[in-house]
């Protein structure tokens, strides 16, 4: 039973992650990637539809480059295109998948400007020559005539570059600013727009952006129908071809609380609407004001005829008669490719043919809001039900039962794709749903596994459960043969335990330092320490061994000063039963030390040897002498930087050692150090300074004010050996060391 229970929780744990997802409250990045390869794949099986024959890309292909030359062409071939298409083929409208932004200069009526203005100002023949010929040299007025009164619609873009890199002007907004006020459309934020030549602007019929929206793994899936520049907002190219060819309907966005629940609105936009002559066009969209592309199939889904043959006229005008036109480019080096999920390289172009046919078909498929509520409760009760049977179920009637769960979410994704263009999420089930499976199939080999038995055998004693659990991931990483390395070791003992021994009887004895050990254990253990041994009352641990850790030092101190903290906690529960109140003295040191499984063939245990062992206890053995609790060495206290506030206490040498070291008390954290303490430590460095400088005076009337506004065992110990020096001086070289004769 109480294997069912863990299993029950972790199934609910993955069941509420995943109703989160599907919720929308958090996007996990792996399950929409998941949802965007499910829709390439259901994209994919769809047969490839027959060619739509009502629109014809022109392609500025090779063939074209060969015969006319190389991109851009010279404006006055794109006039010769445009007056072929509408004069001559007779077509309904021609839209361009580029910006014409820079001003035509191929003629070389600029340099003729300048003559005209230069060395020819007073050349009359030459004059009326230029004003002659003016009107087939200015090939953007020619392109801008070809312009007027036509339906064509030209690209623009938008990007995330500085404000400098403008160019053109920008079209009139499809939707002025505040439309969309008190709505939820995540717009994307665009910094510069590149438009047309103003001349162009004014001539055109429409223009349209050509920005896409990649989804995180670069596929192209969407084109947002609206995009927000300058809180105005601007259609898409296939929008406007759309708006174009229909006569220029008012674009109306809708929204699904409209008019049902009043109180409730603010929600998303979930679709736009044409108001046409014979009816409403209506236009799904998700929250970012994008439209899923209906891709048809490959690249060719659309007719392409060579931009060249039209501009001779090669092709045959039924070919062209009637029919939308998208000039655009497959040629290498002007060629504008799209991943998509009909292929890798696919003509950005085609993306614009394909939504444009989508939209005016109606076949553009739908994610609306209801589907996020659907998707929650198709998990709940799938889950719920997979949660609860699994357990109870033997292997393959479990594999049977998943597998029926997985048709069944699969069955009701497509019957909803292919009966209701709607895009039902499926990732979530899906993984879900295999999750389950592997909880249940798995549970025992995964948590009772025979590498963490192992290391629970060879560390468990000695590590918490939670670095056990880190070690199991890589066992072999792990061993208990001796290695050098640079460990934070610790002792801690508590104070007069020889008088507190001999005035309690055994049993109570064991039982107060069954309540300290427990305490203390819980305390290193929370800092990732290892539990070396208990020595009498006294306690050792260390850390930076098995498991690595670069803040070793810090986790040893911070475990001494909560040590310090549990121990206020404890005497309270200690005295309320007749014990005595506890205080401990701490060392710490960090150091090159050997580290592993030491002993003899009788008994071994895992810890640490070397000489910074021995001055951990030393400074352990000094504590009561500065009548501190905490005692750190040097190189903890440099490898703490200033996270924690340490006072300098003195320079010694202890028994055992002949280098001297500089010794330090953790005071308290960095910023949590109240103003008075800031106060008596500045005062404090300054009394050291004096005294290492046998400043005796000085040093004396620094401690004397220390003592009156915050008395310490530390000042009277100092002030004592200051009486000390003034009988006997200890000379000039002396150093500012200290010799304790101590354990």
């Amino acid at each position: 039973m109480k294997d069912h229970i863990v299993r029950y929780a972790l199934g609910l744990a993955v069941l509420f992650v995943l109703l989160g997802q599907a919720g929308r409250f958090y996007e996990i990045g792996v399950i929409d990637r998941v949802d965007g390869i499910v829709y390439d794949v259901l994209i994919g099986l769809a047969r490839p539809q027959a060619r739509d024959e009502r629109i014809v890309i022109v392609d500025v292909d090779e063939k074209s480059l060969a015969e006319i030359g190389r991109w851009p062409w010279g404006r006055d071939r794109l006039a010769s295109l445009l007056n072929k298409l509408f004069d001559r083929y007779g077509v309904a409208l021609v839209g361009f998948d580029f910006v014409f932004a820079e001003v035509d200069d191929s003629s070389g009526l600029r340099n003729l400007d300048e003559l005209a203005k230069g060395p020819l100002r007073d050349d009359a023949a030459y004059l009326n020559a230029l004003r002659e010929l003016r009107p087939q040299l200015d090939h953007d007025a020619r392109f801008a005539e070809a312009l007027k009164g036509r339906p064509v619609v030209l690209g623009s873009y938008l990007s995330s570059r500085s404000a400098d890199a403008d160019s053109g002007v920008l079209p009139p907004a499809t939707l002025p600013a505040g439309t969309f006020q008190g709505r939820q459309v995540a717009f994307t934020h665009w910094t510069s727009f590149g438009g047309n030549l103003p001349q162009f602007q004014e001539n055109v019929a429409a223009v349209g952006h050509m920005n896409p929206i990649l989804d995180a793994d670069g596929i192209l899936r969407r084109v947002p129908l609206l995009v927000e520049y300058g809180n105005q907002y601007y259609e898409a190219l296939s929008l406007a071809m759309v708006r174009t060819l229909l006569g220029f309907p008012k674009v109306m966005p809708g929204y699904p609380d409209d008019g049902v629940l009043p109180a409730r609105r603010g929600g998303p936009m979930e679709w736009i609407d044409l108001a046409t002559e014979s009816g409403t066009l209506r236009i799904p969209v998700d929250g970012n004001a994008a439209a899923l592309v209906p891709y048809r199939g490959p690249q060719g889904s659309f007719r392409y005829l060579s931009a060249v043959d039209v501009l001779t006229e090669r092709v045959s005008a039924d070919e062209l008669s009637g029919r939308v036109v998208l000039v655009g480019a497959t040629a290498p080096g002007i060629l504008d490719l799209r991943a998509t999920p009909v292929g890798g390289a696919y003509p950005g172009v085609e993306v614009h043919a394909t939504l444009f046919a989508g939209i005016l078909d109606g076949t553009l498929k739908h994610k609306p809001g209801y589907l996020v509520g659907a998707n929650v409760l198709l998990l709940a009760l799938t889950g719920g039900a997979l949660i609860f049977l699994l357990p109870m179920l033997s292997p393959a009637r479990a594999l049977l039962m998943t597998l029926a769960a997985l048709i069944l979410l699969i069955g009701i994704n497509l019957a909803l794709w292919y009966l209701g263009d709607l895009v039902l999420p499926l990732a979530d089930g899906l993984i879900m749903t295999a999750l389950l499976f592997a909880i249940n199939m798995s549970w025992g080999y995964f948590v009772v596994s025979k590498a963490k038995r192992q290391l629970l055998s060879r560390f468990g004693q000695y590590v918490p459960p939670e670095l056990v659990d880190e070690m199991a991931r890589s066992p072999e990483s792990y061993s208990m043969a001796g290695r050098r390395a640079e460990l934070t070791v610790f002792f801690a003992d508590i104070r007069g335990f020889t008088s507190i021994s001999e005035t309690m009887p055994a049993d109570q004895l064991a039982a107060l330092m069954k309540e300290y050990l427990n305490a203390m254990t819980a305390v290193i253990r929370r800092h990732r320490g290892t539990l070396d041994k208990y020595i009498g009352d006294a306690i050792m641990a260390f850390w930076g061994a098995p498991v690595d850790d670069a803040q070793h030092a810090r986790h040893a101190v911070l475990s001494a000063m909560d040590m310090e903290g549990e121990l206020v906690r404890l005497n309270p529960q200690l005295a309320a039963r007749g014990w005595p109140e506890l205080k401990i003295g701490i060392g710490i040191n960090t150091g090159q030390m050997t580290v592993g499984d030491m002993g003899s063939r009788v008994r071994k245990a895992y810890t640490v040897v070397g000489d910074p062992v021995n001055l951990a206890s030393r400074l352990e053995g000094i504590t009561k002498h500065y009548g501190v609790g905490i005692i750190v060495g040097e190189r903890t206290r440099e490898l703490l930087g200033k996270e924690i506030v340490f006072r300098e206490l003195d320079r010694v040498r202890v028994r055992g050692k002949e280098a001297p070291v500089t010794i330090f008390e953790p005071v308290g954290l960095e910023g949590q150090i109240g103003k008075e303490r800031q106060d008596d430590l500045r005062l404090w460095n300054q009394a050291l300074r004096a005294y290492r400088a046998q400043d005796w005076d000085q040093a004396e009337l620094a401690l004397l004010n220390l003592s009156r506004s915050s008395p310490h065992p530390l000042y009277d110990m100092v002030r004592d050996r200051i009486a000390q020096f003034r009988k006997s001086p200890p000379g000039e070289t002396w150093d500012g060391v200290w010799a304790f004769d101590s354990k």
